[in-house]
């Protein structure tokens, strides 16, 4: 007799009411040359992106970030795996994901220059299908949102690399589909006009229901923008869970500390144990930033400032980022 288990089937209406992930990622793996040539650029990844969210995928350079999204995208052809876009296999009904699924890949050639910004929106929602008259209304909307109004019949040619960042977003979203994948959406962007794609993104998800993808260097904007994020290594998920859990199981602690009665001598013993930066005098107190690798090195630090005879006025804790929570997990044993 077998031991095998069998497990329902998640598509199965008969086992769950649940709708299917927006993207489901299984057994992913695409390897390149043969022998001892071959490299594995995406080694038996497998996750799922639910609809409404926004996911970060990052990774150092060469884990696999890029091979990973143009195959959720049907560009490459994995070796093995499936990818399916709202229960639809990319690679075995191409036509049928596409229906669902806008992508901005890395770069400014992502529009065509020679065309004015109204008439890229109307080219790429006729590649989907769309009449340009029955989506007019969703193209003035996105020109409003983005501050692209002014200049619709402007030929991107003429934009600065900010606005035409903006237009190949623009043109992402140009025929209203439930999946966007976004590579580096904010590269080129100034701070203003990177705060404002954030603020869309978030928009896009919690009011439009809208699922993306997310690629980017920009820890800043995978911060303040992702619901929850994926972290690669070496093609192989290093980590998969929300931005906050990330942060707290993985960042460093860091405080602004006011001290009163510092000697001098004591600072070189301080540097020496500490990663300590950012010193400054006011009145007759000592103000510093100092980054502890756990909360039990703040024990040791309040050890030290006693025994060189200061007091500590003031402790503020400082801001986790994910930037130091990436680099732990993808530089260090863990």
């Amino acid at each position: 007799m077998s031991d095998a288990v069998t497990v329902p089937d998640r598509n199965d209406d008969a086992a769950t009411d649940d709708p299917p992930p927006a993207v489901s990622v299984r057994g992913l793996t695409k390897t390149y040359g043969d022998g001892d040539e071959t490299v594995r650029a995406v080694d038996d990844l497998s996750f799922d992106v639910e609809p409404g969210t926004v996911v970060g995928v990052l990774g150092p350079n060469g884990a696999g970030k890029t091979t990973t999204l143009k195959s959720m995208l049907g560009l490459v052809v994995p070796t093995s795996g499936s990818v399916s876009i709202a229960g639809v296999d990319v690679h075995g009904d191409p036509t049928a994901a596409y229906a669902h699924v806008g992508a901005m890949l890395e770069g400014a050639r992502n529009v065509y220059w020679r065309l004015t910004v109204r008439e890229n929106l109307e080219f790429f929602a006729s590649l989907g299908g769309r009449r340009p008259a029955d989506v007019r209304e969703r193209h003035d909307e996105l020109l409003d949102q983005l501050h692209l109004g002014e200049k619709a019949d402007t030929p991107v040619n003429d934009l600065s690399r900010g606005m035409k960042q903006k237009v190949s977003l623009a043109c992402t979203l140009a025929r209203d589909v439930d999946v966007a994948f976004l590579d580096e959406p904010t590269l080129g962007l100034d701070v203003e006009s990177a705060v404002e794609l954030r603020r869309e993104l978030r928009r896009l998800a919690e009011e439009d229901s809208m699922t993306v993808v997310l690629s980017s260097h920009d820890m800043d904007v995978v911060q303040a923008v992702c619901d929850r994020v994926v972290v690669m290594v070496d093609g192989r998920v290093a980590a998969d869970d929300t931005v906050e859990n990330l942060v707290e199981a993985f960042g460093t602690q860091a405080y602004r500390l006011t001290v009163s009665g510092l000697p001098s001598d004591a600072r070189d013993r301080l540097d020496e144990r500490y990663d300590v930066a950012d010193w400054t005098t006011v009145g007759g107190q000592v103000r510093f930033e100092v980054t502890l690798p756990d909360g039990t090195a703040m024990y040791d630090l309040m050890d030290d400032l006693r025994a060189a005879g200061a007091t500590p006025d003031r402790v503020e804790p400082t801001a986790l980022d994910l930037e130091g929570a990436f680099l732990e997990l993808v530089g260090g044993e863990r």
